[in-house]
């Protein structure tokens, strides 16, 4: 599997650092103990500046001199227009405009820090990406949702900005099943899990969105645990569980065919997906819980267990795209959560109907 790892040469170190689990394609930093924003900087080799530089281009123009009109390189200024700079290795990272605000990685961390004070959460991994235009981070919250007696979930924030101008900083609640790390990215009817703040927003408005990110954490947290603990309980047969699982991961023309009766039309890649997510939901050790075992909350950690688990990404930034941005394990597993919901609310036979 590939990497975009930043490795940089003047330090001989990939920029990336995770706490006590195995790194990145073994490369960056392991650490034994939770470090501070500031430690987490260095560990993970971003305690780098960037800094905009005006551009300029060259041409071969006319000058007009005493011995008439000669040709020469002439400099000219690009108007509006910047390059963003690395200040440690001088390397180019992309392209901006004049309008455009540089969030320092140290002001990305202390994003995070505002948000509880920096009381209680626990940065577990961080990196860049390319040559350090991309950068991002993990932090673990105090406390859990928990399901059931022993079904523990981890509550993180995500948080991930660029330096070329690509996007806008985005940080994300998404809560982490500590007994196999799966992500259950799940976003409840008319709320979101995730904010965006452009880099032309001010420091103020930054630090209002931190807020407003914890308080959609703790709304998302509470609602998650609730539903789910009523889904624990919520009796599914294999039969349903089967027809259920292949709904939810059906894209929109598939789903078509599901609900006309025409599964002899759909295609050997959509059953061979269908049948992986049924033997994670049957003999995965998470899916023989109290909480999971035949249970409605167990037909949702199947689906969002094999993207985490079980599916092949091409690399580990297409397996973070799909699975925290809007790519297709978020999709499916939206759609595994609409069903869930609907089948609690309204009964199996009505969902299948």
């Amino acid at each position: 599997m590939a990497h975009n790892l930043n490795f940089n040469e003047l330090t001989g170190e990939y920029s990336f650092f995770s706490t006590r689990q195995k790194a990145w394609h073994g490369l960056g930093k392991i650490v034994a103990d939770y470090p501070t924003s500031a430690e987490a900087l260095v560990f993970a080799g971003l305690d780098f500046d960037v800094v905009k530089s005006a551009l300029f281009t060259q041409v071969n123009g006319m000058v007009s001199t005493p011995d008439g009109i000669n040709y020469r390189n002439i400099s000219l200024d690009i108007p509006d227009t910047f390059a963003t700079v690395r200040t440690d290795t001088n390397q180019v990272l992309g392209v901006v405009g004049k309008d455009y605000e540089i969030i320092q990685n140290r002001d990305a961390f202390s994003f995070f820090d505002s948000i509880i004070g920096g009381d209680g959460i626990l940065y577990e991994t961080a990196g860049a990406l390319g040559n350090g235009e991309r950068i991002f981070i993990t932090a673990k919250l105090p406390g859990y949702i928990r399901v059931g007696n022993d079904d523990l979930i981890d509550k993180y924030l995500f948080l991930t900005t660029s330096h070329d101008g690509s996007g806008s900083i985005m940080a994300a609640f998404t809560p982490v099943r500590i007994v196999c790390n799966n992500t259950l990215n799940a976003a409840l009817k008319n709320m979101t899990n995730c904010i965006k703040i452009r880099h032309t927003q001010g420091a103020k408005d930054r630090l209002e969105q931190a807020h407003k990110l914890m308080g959609i954490t703790n709304t998302l947290a509470d609602s998650m645990q609730d539903r789910f603990n009523a889904w624990s309980k919520y009796r599914v047969t294999d039969r349903q569980t089967e027809m259920l699982i292949q709904r939810a991961m059906a894209p929109k023309d598939t789903l078509q065919l599901i609900k006309a009766g025409k599964t002899s039309e759909l295609s050997t890649a959509f059953k061979n997906v269908c049948n992986d997510v049924n033997r994670y939901a049957r003999v995965d050790g998470t899916q023989t819980m109290e909480t999971t075992e035949g249970t409605l909350f167990g037909l949702y950690n199947a689906v969002t267990g094999y993207y985490q688990n079980v599916k092949k990404y091409k690399d580990n930034e297409s397996k973070v795209d799909s699975i925290l941005y809007d790519g297709t394990a978020q999709k499916r597993a939206q759609a595994a959560f609409d069903i869930c919901n609907n089948v609690f609310n309204s009964g199996v036979d009505a969902v299948l109907s």
